[in-house]
């Protein structure tokens, strides 16, 4: 298959391209938390403690920015933000479902406990 750009980044495959969308350490698991509910920033900030602020706003934004959720900002002080998973999300919650699934079993693999 031959490469192909989408801005201004080369991609060798589908699944190159994939993973640059909903890979990393903090996509999936937002994805995840957003599944099936609406969450406001700082419930997505205690389901997901040791992220930072910075780190947590930034993923947010490049997953908003791709369409992957949506973003409300309601007019009140202090401000209401609300997060949603759209439909091009949600087409992700198989995939991660599957590594879930794969992480439990490497997991057991390897004598990690999960709590």
């Amino acid at each position: 298959m031959p490469d192909f750009i989408y801005d201004k980044k080369i991609y060798y495959n589908p699944v190159e391209f994939a993973m640059d969308r909903i890979g990393g350490t903090w996509k999936m698991p937002i994805l995840w938390r957003l599944r099936d509910k609406t969450l406001r920033y700082s419930d997505l900030k205690k389901d997901l403690p040791h992220i930072t602020h910075k780190m947590l706003s930034s993923v947010l934004r490049t997953l908003e920015a791709e369409g992957f959720i949506s973003r409300k900002v309601y007019p009140v002080v202090p401000p209401k933000v609300e997060y949603t998973i759209t439909k091009r999300g949600l087409k992700a919650i198989p995939i991660i479902e599957m590594f879930r699934k794969y992480g439990t079993d490497l997991m057991k693999e390897f004598g990690v406990k999960h709590s």
